[in-house]
């Protein structure tokens, strides 16, 4: 029962990083929160469940909240972030059509003089964030495809660290859940080894260079 509890407070608080953001912080009462969630609790675990199990869950992982906050403290991120502007961004459903064409894209852009080309391949959508220069371009190539979306006027904001930030556990999910709490919408996130690079919207792209900025200097 008490894992059953505890696994269901956290699904519930994870589902807000602001939630989890003030518990780190100490602002939230323990027992006012238990309260709130006791429903969605019960609900998930489909039978009641007494307050003080819940209160005991959300203490025990706020701790371990805490636990993986402080872990990013004992050694500070080499890190360098670098903006690109005018970025467009299409997404559409994956097929065979499509994917022949994605040869043609790569020899069209010129990513030795900055150039930005980003293409996610999912199991079934295709994903494509690409200087706005080649719009015209890439319209041609899905005027026969079934597009979910375009948004232009977009911004890539790319950190780049020095050494595998993969291998370091939760700065992705730290640095979305920071963006998160400012109000900041992604349209794409990319990693690759060294590189982390979120797609967002020019109105948001100095608030969000200052978001991160701040967040690295001052909290890993």
């Amino acid at each position: 029962m008490a894992n059953s509890v505890a696994s269901s407070v956290k699904q519930i608080i994870d589902m807000s990083p602001f939630v989890s953001e003030l518990l780190v912080l100490d602002v939230i009462s323990f027992s006012n929160l238990s309260k709130f969630i006791q429903p969605k609790v019960e609900e998930k675990l489909g039978k009641k469940v007494k307050n003080a199990a819940i209160v005991m869950a959300i203490r025990r992982y706020t701790e371990d909240l805490k636990v993986e906050k402080s872990a990013f403290s004992q050694e500070k991120i080499q890190y360098e972030i670098s903006m690109k502007t005018n970025i467009y961004d299409v997404n559409l459903v994956r097929n065979d059509s499509f994917m022949s064409k994605l040869n043609y894209l790569y020899q069209k852009v010129d990513l030795a003089k900055g150039d930005f080309l980003n293409i996610t391949i999912g199991t079934h959508e295709i994903s494509l964030s690409i200087s706005d220069k080649y719009k015209e371009i890439v319209d041609e190539l899905v005027a026969n495809e079934t597009v979910m979306h375009k948004i232009d006027d977009l911004v890539a904001l790319t950190i780049q660290f020095n050494g595998n930030f993969l291998k370091t556990p939760g700065i992705l999910y730290l640095a979305t859940r920071k963006l998160a709490w400012e109000n900041i919408n992604l349209i794409e996130i990319v990693s690759t080894m060294n590189d982390l690079t979120f797609v967002l919207s020019r109105q948001d792209s100095m608030r969000a260079f200052s978001v991160l900025q701040s967040f690295f200097n001052n909290e890993l």
